[in-house]
């Protein structure tokens, strides 16, 4: 063979040989595109959020993104389906010395169909396994858990000085979270961390500058005999979002914000005027900062919507207003008890005698003042025995009828909720049935 063509076809393997040895570290030329598809339909994902490193963009109407940067892997999430990572791996193109990133990216559709574990639940070896059994054994898929309870404590050892400074580490009740994670998610089990900000009388007690006060200067306390912090304090926001950070460190899949208000009752005096605007300003504010700091490590975040925020034009006395907030969450998650809509809605006067109505008309409500699509939302709805009117028992019939309206609208799931996670499998679809 001629000399001059076997030095061509050693140089173009030189060069093809050197790019994928390059690129293979890095990104091809700064430039990584790809698609995103429905796992299922392969239909192209719009709106899909992309994260290379500190570069973020979407997905255009054909699923497809261009990010100019280098990196190790592409971080994807969209609503309705769960997240995912996918290593940049550079690939020769045939009869070139160049390499392409192009990547096709596939989502797997998810609509968490959650139970509720407290403090205490997710440490209790027979609620937990409980649990469990029924997510093996029902339609049931997540999991929502406390990270921060009602009473401020975090169930697992903390690296956050403040918790162990104010007393949210004297009694743990899971010795290492992030095995127990790891092992939900060998079962194909969602987790959703749910934090209980503003509501917290441990940090209130301790920092009594952090604190709502009542109008002669003490510390302020609900029916519950529990103290709030000031949702106005930047140190509160830094403390919450510490710990939504550390969840996520953990392996938690969504952040769940949880009494993410202010209270509503009288004579109570917070660090900033007690007006509608403060009020919005600090809660959106708080969530705002939340999601930006939680960015790095691509999960979730939603917010407990309280259920007459709905249908209440202002913001019903706690901060808490839905068109300020369809830019920050990723998830509404509106509170629908039956039993919680204590002066009833237009046209349901007893509302536990509707529950389909309830939940149902509230979503769509809501839907129709954020503009939002229904995979946005995901209802709370109850398990557990009525307070407010009868006392009546919510069975599988008034479970389903909830449930039955939630897909009805076409949310991204629901979550069941019973303060002393105490679950069956009444109302709930047998799997295999």
């Amino acid at each position: 063979m001629n000399k001059k063509y076997i030095l061509l076809i050693a140089l173009f393997f030189i060069l093809v040989i050197t790019s994928f040895f390059i690129h293979s570290k890095a990104s091809a030329l700064g430039v990584i595109t790809g698609r995103v598809v429905d796992s299922i339909t392969l239909k192209p994902i719009s709106g899909a959020i992309i994260r290379v490193n500190d570069v973020i963009t979407e997905t255009d109407r054909d699923g497809i993104f261009k990010v100019k940067t280098s990196g190790q892997k592409v971080y994807v999430k969209a609503y309705g389906y769960l997240k995912t990572e996918e290593p940049i791996i550079a690939k020769p193109l045939l009869f070139s010395p160049f390499v392409s990133n192009s990547m096709l990216i596939k989502l797997t559709p998810f609509k968490p169909k959650a139970l509720y574990l407290s403090f205490y639940g997710i440490g209790s070896q027979v609620l937990r396994n409980s649990a469990i059994k029924l997510i093996e054994e029902t339609e049931l898929n997540s999991l929502v858990i406390d990270v921060k309870g009602d009473k401020g404590m975090i169930p697992y050892p903390s690296s956050i000085a403040l918790a162990s400074e104010i007393g949210a580490q004297k009694i743990i009740t899971v010795k290492d979270m992030k095995g127990l994670l790891k092992s939900l998610k060998d079962r194909g089990i969602y987790t959703i961390a749910r934090i209980v900000v503003f509501k917290d009388n441990l940090l209130a007690q301790a920092k009594p500058e952090l604190a709502i006060k009542s109008r002669d200067g003490t510390i302020w306390k609900d029916r519950e005999n529990l103290s709030w912090v000031d949702a106005s304090k930047k140190e509160v926001w830094d403390y919450n979002i510490n710990i939504a950070e550390e969840a996520a460190r953990l392996g938690f899949d969504e952040i769940q914000f949880d009494y993410v208000r202010f209270p509503d009752s009288k004579g109570i005096v917070f660090s900033i005027e007690n007006t509608e605007e403060n009020r919005v300003k600090a809660i959106s504010g708080f969530l705002a900062e939340a999601k930006k700091r939680l960015i790095p490590y691509d999960v979730f975040v939603a917010a407990d919507i309280f259920g007459y925020v709905s249908w209440n034009q202002n913001d019903t006395q706690i901060g808490q207003k839905l068109e300020n907030l369809t830019n920050i969450l990723d998830y509404f998650s509106p509170m629908l008890y039956p039993s919680g809509f204590q002066f009833g809605i237009p046209g349901y006067r007893i509302p536990v005698a509707h529950p389909h109505e309830i939940v149902y008309l509230s979503l769509k409500r809501s839907q129709e003042r954020t503009k939002l699509e229904p995979i946005r939302f995901r209802p709370w709805i109850q398990a557990f025995r009525d307070y407010a009117f009868d006392r009546r028992y919510f069975t599988g019939k008034e479970i389903r009828e909830q449930i039955d309206a939630a897909e009805k609208f076409g949310s991204h799931g629901w979550m069941l909720w019973n303060p002393r996670n105490q679950y069956s499998s009444e109302g709930l679809k047998k799997i295999n049935s």
